[in-house]
């Protein structure tokens, strides 16, 4: 009989098990982690609408509106790396990290064959905060990483950014829009674990985002753009885009206050 509770990330650790697949029965979760997204990535000529090597329209149009600068950036889930790429392109030094090393070895096929420096980092972000991901990023994207989260996994998120995110940092955040169109399940945080499926990820209200990032100061909340094929940019309407910015505190001097562990 084994006891394996102990702490705040064990509980969370435990939870993480609600959402992995059984070995036969259903498709492959989410929730599975690296496995699920290096079966995703395998196929680099499936019609997956993000395999274009093209940036959010709302992180070019932030750049373009002078709500972001070029500053130290942290590319969360970064997949194949365009929003990463597209980056250091535009003046950013740039960390990115994914589960996936398929997806990493991709991203740094192009950062090669663009002649771009981008630090990609394979792992759990979560973990790798404290020995890779060292702050303060002035920038936080996360275009499809926070809508896979399970919802006790918010609170390691949360804890994450209080520990990158710099004073006057801004969180760029791409991620399912609940409502008509919407791709994303609007079950319930408590169905969910009833049902114990992500299925294929998550929907989000305004309201519910405005709550789960309060402790940020919100600049934008939109629905993205939809571009056309031809565009040099990606966007579809089934995806809120959000910029937040953390405020600096009074008298700060641009250090990351302390916090503790993750969790």
């Amino acid at each position: 009989m084994d006891r394996t509770v102990r702490t705040v990330e064990d509980v969370l650790s435990l939870l993480d098990g609600l959402f992995a697949s059984p070995p036969q029965g259903r498709r492959s979760a989410t929730g599975d982690g690296r496995d699920f997204w290096d079966r995703f990535y395998a196929d680099r000529s499936r019609p997956v609408p993000f395999f274009v090597a093209k940036p959010d329209e709302n992180l070019a149009a932030y750049l373009e509106e002078g709500l972001v600068t070029p500053g130290r950036a942290l590319d969360l889930g970064c997949g194949a790396g365009r929003n990463a790429l597209f980056l250091a392109s535009r003046g950013f030094a740039v960390d990115a990290v994914d589960l996936s090393p398929v997806a990493v070895a991709w991203g740094e096929e192009r950062a090669h064959e663009e002649g771009l420096d981008v630090r990609f980092l394979c792992g759990d972000a979560f973990t790798l905060c404290a020995t890779e991901l060292i702050g303060p990023y002035d920038l936080v994207v996360d275009s499809g990483c926070f809508h896979h989260l399970p919802p006790h996994r918010r609170v390691s998120y949360l804890g994450f950014l209080d520990r990158v995110l710099a004073p006057g940092g801004h969180l760029a955040l791409t991620t399912f829009a609940a409502g008509e169109g919407s791709v994303g399940s609007e079950l319930t945080d408590a169905d969910l674990y009833r049902e114990r499926e992500l299925h294929g990820g998550l929907a989000y209200t305004p309201d519910s985002l405005r709550w789960i990032f309060s402790d940020l100061a919100e600049v934008e909340l939109r629905r993205m753009r939809q571009e056309p094929p031809d565009s040099a940019l990606f966007g579809v309407e089934f995806l809120w885009t959000a910029l937040f910015r953390r405020e600096a505190a009074p008298g700060a001097t641009g250090a990351v206050r302390p916090v503790g562990d993750l969790a």
